[in-house]
């Protein structure tokens, strides 16, 4: 009996402090095991990863062509400068061919306007850097870019800026173009021989812009009548504006020198340049 009298009174003295370390927010000896650990740090990450933007002149900048007329072209460098990159999640997928608006449910923006040299590299480099920029898991089914004139460096003053040697028939011409116009291009899901923009949590995935130069001077390696070539410019109306052993064109130049008709097609042609691969984007010209 006495034992248990004072097995009471210890009881009683400690309830009390119990209550005051629960209205005091103290962790009793139950709750202490659930103190915040460096696991939480990493659960609290989870949910997101690394998207690398790339932008790809293809085999056609890296390593030169033919074009439908004949003149085989290498180029030294392709400058495009790219602003208000921005990577979405769309619901519903975007299909640029059908209109319509880009709904997206997330999406990351890379900040600053960026140019890149397309040729830079040699025969086999991989597509060049744009940015990387931390986004949340998902599948980035949609990139969109404006193309500007560039705030400084080579191409200070365009948005395009395609500088190379064009040869036929033992001539050779060096030739630069520079393009002024600005272009916005927003694009679908990337179309390739691997799916692009499927990001998982704690991982990186790749998205591309793609610059498709053929569309303007067309491919001796495509049948003359696919549409490729019939709607494209060709070397030739560029070569017959050489003077001093050169073409150096920028657009008042072109549109002076050229036909109507071959200017028309020239203007006509850049705002089809911009792909994801083989996937097609919505183009709009905010220039003309």
């Amino acid at each position: 009996m006495e034992w248990t009298r004072i097995l009471r009174g210890c009881f009683s003295l400690l309830a009390p402090l119990g209550l005051w370390a629960c209205a005091h927010g103290q962790p009793t000896a139950l709750e202490s095991g659930s103190e915040p650990t460096a696991g939480a740090e990493t659960a609290q990450a989870a949910g997101k990863g690394t998207l690398i933007i790339r932008a790809n002149g293809e085999d056609f900048v890296r390593q030169g062509f033919t074009s439908k007329d004949g003149w085989a072209i290498t180029f030294d460098h392709v400058y495009v400068s790219l602003a208000d990159i921005t990577a979405s999640q769309a619901d519903p997928p975007f299909n640029p061919e059908a209109g319509g608006k880009l709904e997206a449910k997330a999406q990351v923006i890379v900040p600053d306007p960026v140019v890149v040299d397309l040729a830079a590299g040699n025969a086999t480099a991989e597509p060049i850097l744009v940015a990387e920029v931390d986004a949340p898991a998902g599948h980035f089914n949609a990139l969109s870019w404006r193309m500007v004139p560039a705030q400084a460096g080579p191409s200070q003053g365009y948005s395009l800026w395609i500088q190379g040697t064009a040869t036929k028939d033992g001539q050779s011409l060096p030739f630069t173009l520079k393009v002024d116009e600005e272009l916005a291009f927003t694009c679908g899901e990337f179309v390739g021989d691997e799916r692009k923009g499927i990001l998982d949590a704690g991982d990186m995935a790749d998205l591309e812009a793609t610059f498709h130069f053929d569309h303007l001077f067309g491919d001796a390696d495509t049948p003359a009548d696919d549409a490729l070539n019939t709607g494209a410019l060709g070397f030739g109306p560029l070569a017959a504006l050489a003077q001093n052993g050169a073409v150096n064109g920028d657009l008042a130049t072109l549109k002076a020198g050229l036909s109507e008709a071959d200017y028309a097609t020239f203007i006509g042609i850049l705002p089809s340049l911009g792909h994801v691969g083989e996937g097609h984007c919505e183009e709009v010209k905010l220039t003309s």
